[in-house]
């Protein structure tokens, strides 16, 4: 059996060219020193993603505050991106305030796993349901490393306060030697990494710690 191409949190995010409706871009300087929200749709004009487009043109401020770029991509061609921009802004309220890709040649979809490989021509005359594993979420490091994979079915709406959400733990965790628990939501305490000992604790974390078991070592969240 074939196991198919997924990409893998710890992987270097593919780099690629594309045109965008903010102009040419090249992925990785494009993300530069910060971090970046790449979200897939298999198709303009589909309604879920409509809905998924406008609330991320809603909340872009906070993403801003985080350091963090956003990018749509979608398989269709950027004028069709142009349209669809305005049907949003009149159902939603917010047009697309960030570049979306489009990947007419189906380029940046394989290259990312979305579609198989060996997937034949172009964005031409394929269908939403054609395209349906386009429906991703990938946090990327100012490493260009992917942080996040999030898969989604056509027909479930996408969390995007849940994506700003595990961007504050892999911030805070990247920056801190400590993990968030379940549920956790930031200014809540947080768990000592399991890779830190007792002894380098005690100095990272001179207050102490609660352990209602030797593993669970809980602190306030650092600042």
């Amino acid at each position: 059996m074939e196991i198919p191409m997924t990409l893998r949190i710890g992987e270097t995010a593919p780099d690629f060219e594309a045109d965008t409706t903010e102009g040419r871009i090249k992925f990785h300087d494009w993300i530069g020193n910060s971090w970046a929200v790449l979200f897939s749709h298999p198709k303009d004009f589909t309604p879920v993603c409509t809905t998924e487009l406008g609330y991320m043109a809603r909340i872009k401020p906070e993403f801003d505050k985080r350091n963090v770029k956003i990018i749509g991509i979608s398989v269709d061609p950027i004028d069709r991106h142009a349209k669809w921009a305005e049907d949003i802004k009149e159902t939603q309220g917010f047009a697309p305030n960030y570049p979306m890709i489009g990947d007419p040649d189906l380029k940046v979809a394989k290259a990312y796993g979305m579609l198989p490989a060996e997937t034949s021509g172009s964005s031409e005359g394929r269908t939403a349901a054609d395209n349906q594993t386009v429906r991703n979420v990938f946090v990327i490091g100012p490493d260009k490393k992917i942080k996040l994979v999030l898969v989604y079915p056509m027909t479930t709406g996408r969390n995007f306060d849940e994506v700003l959400r595990v961007i504050d733990s892999l911030q805070l965790t990247a920056k801190h030697r400590v993990a968030t628990p379940a549920q956790w939501q930031n200014g809540q305490d947080v768990i000592i990494a399991g890779s830190v000992s007792d002894d380098e604790a005690k100095k990272i974390f001179p207050s102490g710690w609660k352990a209602p078991r030797p593993y669970i070592r809980i602190v306030p969240q650092p600042k």
